[in-house]
């Protein structure tokens, strides 16, 4: 009866032992195909050009691949890291790690720069004036209702010796009342950055992103006043920090970045101008 006993008992142990082993086989394999099986995204993007170059650029990599893709576009950008945080887009293309940091802050979101975005710097335009030359005392600029915005349409007007402003003026945190008079005592007028470029006739001068030139058929070139844009405003793709390591974010960074997207930017006059990824120089 002992014999018995110890046979059954050995019998029972190795079952459940055999039990355990599979369960964490199987949870491990799990996480893995987790990982490796996502074939599906979700893009956002505010209003603008970055759209149309994920559509015919970066699309036809993607899906060659094997994802699928839904792409969403917002009315206005600050409606598209919320869309992020809460789970509704996988990454999005509109903004640069200036104004990404800002949000970090303010709204406590962990999104971190995945790739730059062939992106374009802002620029000065008129529909009233056809030079510089023509700024006078009250001269009227229309600026970007976001700080960051702001801060970069401000510099552009200071290299122009138009405005000072204070030194620890800031960028994410950027207000308006750090300008002062330059040469000039410039009214400075706040208005949503995709309307600037259709409010041209009300103001003497505009601070216009560039994608929305780009977007409306006209060139990056025709700027009275190209800025020199700085790494931290570079239109980058940005995703929550914990999918870096994702395979899926490994391949979408790689098609930013791939000839094939360099050589679709490059045979689009609508892209002149436009500040290109570093990485495409090693391709």
């Amino acid at each position: 009866m002992r014999k018995i006993g110890l046979i059954l008992l050995t019998g029972l142990l190795f079952i459940i032992s055999a039990c355990g082993n599979s369960g964490g086989e199987e949870v491990s394999e799990q996480g893995i195909e987790g990982d490796e099986a996502k074939k599906e995204m979700t893009m956002g993007f505010g209003v603008g050009t970055y759209e149309e170059q994920f559509r015919k650029g970066i699309l036809p990599i993607l899906e060659e691949q094997g994802y699928t893709v839904d792409i969403k576009t917002f009315s206005q950008n600050m409606q598209v890291n919320p869309a992020m945080d809460e789970g509704a887009i996988d990454a999005s293309v509109f903004q640069s790690t200036a104004y990404m940091e800002g949000i970090n802050t303010e709204l406590n979101t962990n999104m971190a720069r995945l790739a730059f975005a062939p992106g374009a710097p802002q620029g000065l335009y008129s529909t009233r004036h056809s030079s510089l030359d023509e700024v006078e005392d009250g001269t009227t600029v229309a600026f970007p209702n976001d700080p960051v915005n702001q801060e970069r349409a401000a510099r552009i007007l200071e290299e122009l010796g138009w405005i000072t402003i204070d030194e620890d003026a800031g960028t994410t945190d950027f207000n308006v009342n750090s300008i002062h008079p330059g040469d000039y005592d410039i009214q400075v007028e706040i208005l949503d950055p995709a309307q600037i470029l259709v409010s041209l006739d009300d103001v003497d001068y505009g601070v216009v992103n560039g994608n929305y030139i780009a977007n409306s058929g006209r060139k990056i070139t025709e700027a009275l006043k190209i800025e020199n844009t700085p790494e931290e405003h570079r239109i980058i793709v940005s995703i929550n920090e914990k999918d870096l390591d994702s395979q899926w974010a490994k391949d979408l960074k790689a098609a930013y970045e791939s000839p094939e997207f360099e050589e679709y930017i490059n045979s689009e006059g609508k892209y002149d101008g436009f500040i290109l990824p570093e990485a495409w120089e090693n391709n």
